[in-house]
């Protein structure tokens, strides 16, 4: 399927526009899910490993289904999905408000909202691409600041409603708000596509306004086509007999009706037995394009680096609220929340990265392995932050840095090309996924072995820094590459592909 060239502007910033909207009401809550769990604890009265897979499966759930959304994305466009993850996010936000147990959550919070961000997060990153090639960076950078800004306002936002309301009425209110996805939604109108040669339909479509002869199993479509022409010639000259009230069906002889019908019933078999034979097809050439995809070394390390990034970078967005607890920071010393300034550190990061990616100058491997190291440096530090002032600085580092998440889709596209961008990135935020829903619970899992997060943030700081030498080591002789040409397109036709019509 063939599409217009990116117009970098015009409709594509409405958009630009709704997206940052959806990301913003779809990634608030979980990402400020740090002011929720401090509450889960005290209710629910659970380890700290226990409950912290409430918002670790809110952020994985939707990565680890990305597979899953960019083939939801390919099928039906990105205007369906966003209409149904809105009433998905909404949904699961207004059921947790009823949680009975921490288990519910897992399935209300957990499940539900986090495969709603995922699909959201995919139609908003595919239709974008679409819409821009020469300013792609600056437009992922804007709408990926969407979830950031939601982040700090809703740690704050959700802090005010749970003294006001208390938990389960900050859960309904944000439920509320989420419904206005459904709005941005209607605005993701999708590229238009060029004009096409108009393909032939199967002559068994025609059947019954036009009679098909089908004489041999290997027959092509296009002797298919001039036989149902001369069959409907000879139908109007009154050859060909009806089903019903002719002399001739009545008679009992073969008729060529019925030669006709018969016909018509090997063809639909056949039909059938064509479409599983395609299908087999478009399923073994993914498996083999997928294989092809990690023949790709950058590609390779890509899968590897962001499996350890997120195991080791996404606990501290998480947990910063409860390390200032457990060193016995008092709540009227913290001026604002952590997580509200990591949200906005992490907003003016995305939206800075995104821009320098968009210099010619700039190549966006090394400005995103240099945010790694950045990152897993401050992560490093923060068993060494006894004080509000030191962890607020650590925040808003790690905030900054780990805005790399605006330039990731950019990387990506440059290892693997445009056309395998959704194929590619699907695995890449399966695996982010995996990291996800993992480096929580293990950091709670190690604060309830050793009632202390220093071990447990020196193995995520760890993590993100290995994750970052392997990739720069793997990329330094094949960048050159893929900076100065993209991939050639494979012949090959893939099983994702972006629809057309919504």
């Amino acid at each position: 399927m063939t599409y217009q060239k990116p117009p970098d502007g015009g409709w594509g910033w409405v958009i630009v526009f709704a997206s940052f909207f959806i990301q913003f009401l779809c990634y608030g809550s979980p990402l400020a899910v740090g002011v929720l769990y401090v509450e889960w604890l005290e209710i629910f009265d659970e380890g700290k490993g226990k409950t912290a897979w409430v918002g670790s499966l809110a952020a994985g759930v939707g990565l680890l289904a990305s597979p899953l959304c960019s083939a939801s994305v390919s099928t039906f466009g990105a205007r369906p999905v966003t209409i149904f993850s809105s009433f998905l996010v909404a949904g699961g936000l207004i059921l947790s408000s009823f949680a009975p147990n921490i288990y519910f959550l897992y399935f209300s919070y957990g499940f539900m909202v986090g495969l709603g961000c995922g699909l959201l997060y995919t139609a908003t990153v595919t239709v974008t691409c679409q819409y821009f090639e020469k300013r792609r960076g600056l437009a992922l950078g804007i709408i990926s600041t969407g979830s950031s800004v939601g982040t700090f306002i809703y740690a704050t936002l959700q802090k005010e409603l749970i003294s006001i309301y208390g938990l389960d009425g900050c859960l309904l209110i944000i439920g509320a708000l989420a419904l206005n996805i459904l709005a941005c939604g209607i605005l993701m109108r999708p590229l238009p596509k060029l004009p096409e040669a108009i393909e032939l339909k199967p002559c068994l479509e025609k059947v019954p306004d036009a009679y098909l002869i089908y004489h041999e199993k290997d027959q092509k479509n296009e002797e298919n086509i001039v036989m149902l022409e001369k069959e409907k010639s000879n139908a109007a000259n009154g050859n060909c007999c009806p089903p019903e009230n002719h002399p001739q069906c009545k008679s009992g002889v073969m008729t060529q009706w019925d030669i006709v019908k018969d016909n018509c019933n090997n063809k639909e078999k056949l039909n059938c037995k064509q479409l599983i034979k395609n299908k087999c097809h478009s399923y073994l050439d993914y498996w083999e394009d997928t294989i092809n995809l990690f023949r790709n070394k950058v590609f390779a390390a890509l899968f590897i680096n962001i499996l350890l990034f997120d195991i080791g970078g996404f606990p501290p967005s998480f947990l910063l609220e409860d390390v200032a607890k457990s060193v016995n920071i008092d709540k009227e010393d913290m001026a604002v929340p952590l997580v509200f300034i990591l949200g906005v550190m992490m907003a003016v990061g995305k939206l800075v990265l995104g821009i320098l990616a968009d210099f010619k100058w700039m190549n966006t491997l090394y400005l995103y392995v240099f945010t790694l190291i950045a990152t897993g440096l401050a992560v490093l530090a923060v068993p060494f932050a006894k004080t509000y002032a030191s962890l607020a600085i650590i925040a808003g580092t790690v905030g900054f840095f780990t805005g790399n998440w605006s330039i990731f889709p950019y990387v990506t596209t440059n290892t693997v090309g445009l056309d395998k961008l959704t194929h590619a990135y699907g695995i890449l935020m399966f695996f982010a996924g995996v990291g996800n829903c993992l480096g929580p619970p293990i950091v709670g899992w190690f604060f309830d072995a050793t009632q202390s997060y220093d071990i447990a943030f020196y193995f995520c700081g760890t993590c993100v820094i290995l994750g970052a030498l392997g990739l720069l080591l793997v990329a330094l002789p094949f960048w050159k590459n893929c900076k100065t040409k993209k991939l050639e397109p494979s012949p090959k036709i893939y099983s994702y592909k972006v629809a057309s019509t919504v």
